[in-house]
């Protein structure tokens, strides 16, 4: 990846004539250990182009959060990760993934053994019409677990992990929609860690709880950084500066600029970046 400065205040004046720019990397990237590489990824549904030859490496055992206004292919850059866009028939797709190394769109790809070593939490909690303790297994048994004692140990496990344990030990044959919205939120990500993933993806998890909720979420991805490498879609500015280690800045499709989180919020290299942060567009 090129690590070079882009030119400031030339970025929206390229977006606006469709030229290509170099996105604004800070060298602090340049350290880190990466778990997933994205190299000059495009996508179009049909005709249309959503990603724009997007570059960006995440650090293993951090946090990094995708901002941008509503439309700018953070939530279609994620699903690429897991390759949830297969499901649309006219997405086509250029570039390269890597997972720890391994290419997520080589040919012959077993697509179910990838979804394995990714979790994903989405915007709304979706829990299964089943106890508790299923929901939490659930990714154990599609792998083949019978084992009594291993279920229950996992399931413990991730429980304690998404900060649910406490809640929930009495009543684990209890239908999980019983749950409240932040409950059933903790008890998707319980699911979504139980099979160990090596990165967990959170699409703008908090964006249908209430602020107490809310809070609860963002001190469980403190908790479980450093155990898990977590890329997480917001839109929320004070959430990505409480809780990502990272920030990259997305727009129409491009990626913008890159960076520690306190620097992309306090001495964003790009005059684009300061004014969407503070307020002045999006």
């Amino acid at each position: 990846m090129n690590y070079a400065p882009a030119i400031s205040g030339k970025v929206f004046e390229a977006i606006s004539k469709n030229e290509p720019f170099p996105p604004e990397v800070h060298a602090a990237l340049a350290s880190e250990e990466h778990v997933l590489e994205i190299e000059r990824f495009d996508l179009w549904y049909g005709k249309s182009r959503a990603l724009h030859s997007i570059s960006l490496s995440v650090p293993r055992g951090k946090v990094t959060a995708l901002i941008g206004p509503s439309g700018c292919g953070k939530s279609t850059l994620l699903r690429s990760v897991n390759r949830m866009n297969d499901l649309i028939d006219s997405v086509r797709i250029e570039g390269e993934m890597r997972l720890n190394g391994d290419s997520i769109y080589a040919a012959g790809q077993d697509v179910i053994e990838l979804r394995k070593r990714i979790g994903m939490v989405f915007q709304k909690p979706n829990p299964f019409p089943m106890s508790i303790f299923e929901n939490v297994v659930y990714p154990l048994r599609i792998d083949g677990e019978r084992d009594k004692r291993v279920l229950a140990e996992v399931c413990e496990s991730s429980l304690r992990g998404a900060g649910l344990w406490d809640e929930v030990k009495d009543r684990l044959h209890d239908s999980a929609l019983r749950l409240s919205g932040g409950q059933q939120q903790r008890l998707c990500i319980a699911r979504a860690i139980s099979a160990e993933p090596e990165v967990l993806l959170l699409d703008e998890p908090c964006s249908a709880l209430d602020p107490i909720a809310t809070a609860r979420i963002e001190d469980l991805i403190e908790e479980l950084k450093g155990n898990y490498s977590i890329l997480m879609v917001t839109h929320n500015m004070q959430q990505a500066s409480r809780s990502s280690d990272f920030t990259a800045f997305m727009y129409l499709g491009r990626l913008v600029e890159y960076g520690p989180t306190q620097d992309i919020f306090l001495q964003p290299h790009l005059k684009e970046t300061e004014d969407y942060i503070s307020g002045r567009f999006g």
